[in-house]
């Protein structure tokens, strides 16, 4: 994979996200997890480049994103379809995700784990974490129905600065 500016990415990240989906990547090369992720974005905050993600906070992953200063994002092309479908329905805690798929982790420059074969990977270091409040919200009775309740508990917000993209 090459190093390249964020400001120069062509793609649109509402494809890449919504869309494409994404592998969050936390932990370190001897010990991580990773899930599939499609709700995020990508943009400037506070003069720097930013993405920011939505994790439950029950998510196995969720323990090695907050135990770390970084994590990544890694977007796969469309022939790792069902290994993401995979990340998403099954946790670290039950399965070996690696051993499960096809995907395959490397480490890059700076340490942090990502997938190998992806075509694009961002390195994000945690700047803020807040959790999503039934009081924030402007009209709970609207989202709540479709997205929460006791089995899937409202989410935590990370904001990172994209500290090295990757492409390939």
């Amino acid at each position: 994979m090459n190093a390249i500016d964020f400001t120069t990415l062509q793609q649109n990240p509402a494809e890449l996200i919504g869309k494409q989906w994404m592998l969050i990547t936390a932990g370190t090369p001897d010990n991580f997890n990773t899930m599939t992720a499609s709700w995020g974005g990508l943009g400037f905050l506070w003069n720097r480049p930013v993405a920011f993600v939505f994790v439950r906070p029950n998510r196995h992953t969720r323990s090695f994103m907050d135990a770390e200063p970084a994590f990544t994002l890694s977007f796969m092309p469309e022939k790792y379809r069902n290994d993401l479908m995979f990340c998403g329905r099954n946790s670290g805690r039950e399965v070996d995700k690696m051993a499960s798929t096809q995907l395959n982790a490397l480490t890059t420059p700076n340490g942090l784990v990502a997938m190998d074969d992806a075509d694009l990977v961002i390195e994000c270091r945690k700047m803020a974490v807040a959790p999503m409040r039934e009081e924030d919200f402007v009209d709970f009775s609207e989202v709540a129905p479709r997205w929460y309740d006791a089995e899937n508990p409202l989410h935590l917000v990370y904001i990172c600065e994209i500290a090295a993209t990757y492409a390939r």
